[in-house]
């Protein structure tokens, strides 16, 4: 982690040791009492943290943060066929980490229903991925994250006036290429489809939704290395 978020601008606290930040500060950075390193709030202000004292009840912190915020978030909403969660845990924290405005998971025609009961979405577990894509990007803005039951739900929700992309190594006629993140690039959404593919019932709606079908080369990747490299080609017009 490149720094710690914390949900409140506080300008002290006690950090108990049983939070795994002090042990990160602890063993990871070395920190010792007079030390800084590097804090931020989540979607709010980076600062400094300077530990005060370290004891067995936990790590007492002041702060110091800057006044002024920039959302560094892209403005790419990502649409994603469910996968299974150990899929969908390295999706969140990459995703965020590459800084994407939002994501938005549904279930699909070829998916497994069982897939949307999982433990990361029925506790706050897929926040946490999300912390430590944010955390590693020494960045405090987290992408706003949906579920939805089907892809028509997920687009009747995810309202975009800029570009529609798909993602399809079967019926896309061109590859997604640097020149679909040219420079103005307005807000986008691309659509990665499910380990299995998508039906043709969903093929069909995202035509009708003004999706455009890219592909990724003639190789058939993982929905986890698909996102990366997508996300990577079209954010480039940000950077």
């Amino acid at each position: 982690m490149n720094l710690l978020l914390f949900e409140d601008q506080a300008n002290e606290i006690l950090l108990p040791t049983a939070d795994p930040r002090v042990a990160h500060v602890r063993e990871v950075l070395r920190r010792l009492p007079g030390d800084d390193f590097d804090v931020a709030v989540v979607n709010g202000p980076k600062g400094k943290a300077t530990i005060l004292d370290d004891s067995p009840a936990g790590m007492h912190l002041s702060f110091r943060w800057k006044e002024t915020v920039k959302d560094d978030r892209i403005p790419i909403r990502l649409l994603i066929g469910l996968p299974r969660p150990q899929t969908a845990r390295k999706i969140l924290q990459q995703a965020a980490t590459l800084g994407v405005e939002a994501m938005d998971f549904f279930g699909t025609d070829k998916g497994e229903p069982s897939y949307a009961d999982s433990k990361l979405w029925r506790t706050d577990e897929w926040r946490r991925h999300l912390l430590r894509g944010v955390e590693q990007a020494f960045s405090s803005f987290l992408p706003k994250v949906n579920c939805h039951a089907t892809l028509e739900l997920a687009l009747d929700e995810s309202l975009c006036l800029g570009r529609r992309l798909a993602l399809d190594v079967y019926e896309a006629a061109s590859p997604l290429a640097f020149e679909d993140s040219a420079i103005p690039q307005a807000s986008c959404q691309l659509a990665v489809g499910p380990e299995r593919g998508w039906s043709e019932r969903e093929r069909d709606l995202l035509r009708e939704s003004e999706f455009e079908f890219r592909h990724l080369g003639s190789r058939v990747l993982r929905e986890e290395t698909a996102c990366v490299v997508a996300l990577g080609i079209l954010s480039s017009g940000h950077w």
